[in-house]
């Protein structure tokens, strides 16, 4: 059953499909006025709105000699960058979709506890979502991106049957909703990899979650052709001692995505969940090497490790930026061959062999 003509499902099919082409992934710069002034204040820049427009201005214009659309297929913005322009005037979706590169939005509105259970959260910002994409869709965004946020805390509990039920619930409405007004949904279920649990424990959560997800998605019939998922890898918890190698990680991820992922999904896009840059790298290109069918596209939707380096690179400085995007065309490039899996170990830079880990990380 479905609630979209044949049309809609169409275009939905396509731009998911474009996304996760060959090479292409996704470069996640939708971070919060928040967490973006973290990241400046590292590099000793003010947060305020100009700044952060010329930073993202320096992310989006990378192609106009580098042709960094080669690599990405999708790039998902924040509210107020949605509607900001480059120094000539013309708005970053344009300049975007000139470089066939989809302009997504984050429509989430963030991590709220979720009461009766021990420190775990739902995500709120269903009301009004319809509106919301409707407009989104109207100002030239063609998919969307909602997060979840699931803990691990074995001696809890966590995550609990209550928690992985109420997120994929909200997950399955925000899909829907997106569906309904034109945007591809990115279904996000993060599960967090703060804490000391060790691989085997990150696999059986992940298929627990997973499978909670598709179930409910089926349900509401949300259709699977015109979406995409963005999981973590399956990865000890940060505190373990017990630590994995990329082929390890390659094999867990795999199966956990065999034993749960639908065929019909055409690609999932991992976000790097605080690995460093060429951690997250690697594990890509191990997981499109691992010997097992795999019948979706493998890619990435990295925030952090697209771009820890590049902000380091650029400091907040005009005559930086061709150099920044230097950094950031090669990043692109490494993630592009581990979407093929032909990425070999690089160099380690200062910058991207760096732990981008951050406890209980939010947008």
């Amino acid at each position: 059953m479905s609630y979209l003509t044949e049309e809609q499902r169409q275009r939905l099919r396509e731009i998911a499909q474009s996304i996760v082409a060959p090479g292409k992934g996704i470069l996640a710069a939708d971070e919060s006025t928040g967490t973006i002034g973290k990241r400046f204040a590292n590099i000793n820049v003010e947060n305020e709105e100009e700044n952060r427009r010329k930073y993202r201005q320096l992310l989006f214009t990378t192609d106009k000699s580098q042709n960094i659309s080669s690599c990405l297929g999708g790039v998902i913005l924040f509210h107020e960058t949605l509607y900001q322009k480059d120094d000539n005037g013309k708005p970053f979706v344009e300049l975007l979709k000139e470089n066939g590169i989809n302009p997504g939005i984050k429509v989430d509105k963030g991590v709220q506890p979720l009461h009766g259970t021990n420190g775990e959260g739902t995500t709120q910002g269903l009301d009004g979502l319809g509106e919301r994409c409707a407009q989104y869709a109207k100002d030239g965004c063609t998919f969307a991106k909602w997060r979840c946020v699931i803990k691990i805390n074995t001696a809890l509990g966590v995550p609990t049957d209550v928690a992985i039920q109420e997120n994929a619930q909200v997950l399955a409405r925000y899909a829907s909703i997106c569906q309904a007004n034109g945007l591809v949904p990115i279904v996000e279920p993060e599960i967090l990899i703060d804490g000391t649990h060790n691989l085997k424990t990150s696999l059986r959560v992940t298929e627990r979650v997973l499978a909670c997800v598709y179930k409910t998605l089926i349900d509401h019939h949300v259709y699977l052709e015109g979406t995409l998922l963005k999981p973590n890898m399956v990865t000890p918890g940060q505190s373990c001692t017990e630590r994995a190698t990329a082929e390890e990680i390659a094999l867990a991820t795999v199966t956990a995505l065999r034993r749960t992922v639908p065929a019909a999904v055409p690609g999932i896009t991992f976000l790097s969940g605080g690995q460093s840059e060429q951690e997250a790298t690697a594990n890509l290109s191990a997981m499109n090497k691992v010997d097992l069918l795999r019948p979706w596209a493998l890619s990435f939707s990295y925030g952090r490790a697209l771009q820890a380096s590049v902000l380091k690179a650029w400091g907040g400085k005009d005559g930086n930026i061709a150099a920044a995007q230097k950094v950031l065309l090669h990043r692109a490039r490494m993630n592009s061959l581990a979407t093929q899996g032909k990425y070999e170990n690089e160099e380690a830079g200062a910058a991207a062999a760096e732990s981008l880990f951050v406890a209980n990380h939010q947008y």
